[in-house]
């Protein structure tokens, strides 16, 4: 095991997949000076500026050249920078990159990963704080990942580049600096979840920066006298429906909480295949149908806290059979 960052994860896991294959290769603005956040550190010292391309800040030129060279072969991992900026992206990931292998029968195939940081970040207002990853989930095409620790972010990054499909890659905007142990070539495999908790009243499913508040509010919900388990979905796209269904039927209950906006956010998806499948009682929560806030008051307002998913577990825990508060 070795401790690194999610920051350190990521560019070690990059850094394996360029050693051991020559077509895999770094595009963005900044890769060569290390990122914004630290996650190319490096690697353009090891690989050179014919493998690690600093691009010009033209997010949808950026996407077109990795689209064009992934169908040529290449396999580019393509930085966005956040999620936000990727949206002057948007025409090539979604009509070029999600849909060629569909149009051109299978003749053409589009390898590339496209990394894009989700979430609130901290002082960054509106346009810098966006978590759009049921966006590109309701993509045909795409597959979505949202990992959570260093590991993953280890691990899924690896799966990524490997996979053979566009990838949108979605890490937290506030967990390059998150330390944990990550085992030597560690590997995660797309579409599977993992249970981050064991519990037996209620099942929660999260991923990405929330399943640490998801942590959080399950310890302090055993005080109370409910036991919560806790679900990391890491992958959005393909999810994880056997690990979560086998959770739901132990528990009999279903909560969904993320940091995205609430209203047609990937929860919805989650919980309405549970209810048709198991017919058991469903909340979603996520945040509210607002935009993030520059000043710190109002920032908070579109974030969840622990002490808010704490309440909100504890009124469906003690709510009757069809999810009624019974209070």
């Amino acid at each position: 095991m070795a401790l690194m960052s999610y920051a350190q994860a990521a560019c070690q896991a990059l850094a394996a997949a360029m050693r051991a294959d020559a077509n895999v290769i770094a595009l963005g603005e900044d890769v060569g000076h290390g990122g914004i956040f630290g996650q190319y550190r490096g690697l353009r010292e090891e690989f050179g500026a014919a493998r690690v391309i600093d691009t010009p800040i033209s997010e949808a030129t950026i996407m077109g050249a990795a689209v064009g060279m992934a169908l040529t072969g290449l396999r580019p991992v393509v930085e966005m920078r956040v999620v936000d900026f990727a949206l002057c992206a948007i025409d090539e990931i979604v009509n070029q990159a999600a849909k060629n292998r569909y149009m051109f029968g299978g003749q053409g195939r589009v390898p590339l990963v496209a990394r894009m940081p989700i979430g609130i970040w901290s002082g960054s207002a509106a346009q810098h704080s966006q978590s759009l990853e049921a966006w590109f989930a309701h993509i045909p095409g795409l597959v979505v990942v949202a990992p959570a620790t260093p590991a993953d972010n280890y691990g899924l990054l690896a799966a990524a580049i490997d996979c053979g499909d566009p990838v949108i890659y979605m890490e937290h905007k506030e967990l390059w600096g998150l330390e944990g142990e990550v085992p030597p070539q560690h590997t995660v495999a797309l579409g599977q979840a993992h249970t981050a908790r064991d519990g037996t009243d209620l099942t929660l499913v999260t991923w990405s920066g929330m399943v640490h508040t998801a942590l959080a509010a399950a310890e302090q919900a055993v005080q109370q006298g409910v036991s919560v388990e806790v679900i990391d979905l890491r992958t959005i796209w393909p999810w994880d429906r056997e690990l979560v269904f086998a959770s739901v039927a132990r528990t009999g209950r279903l909560l969904v909480a993320h940091e995205a906006v609430q209203a047609a956010g990937f929860g919805a998806e989650v919980a309405a295949t549970v209810a048709e499948e198991l017919g058991v009682p469903v909340r979603r929560f996520g945040a509210a149908r607002i935009p993030v806030g520059y000043a710190r008051s109002l920032e908070d307002v579109a974030r969840i806290s622990a002490q808010e998913l704490l309440r909100e577990l504890m009124l469906f825990a003690n709510s009757d059979s069809r999810g009624r508060s019974m209070a």
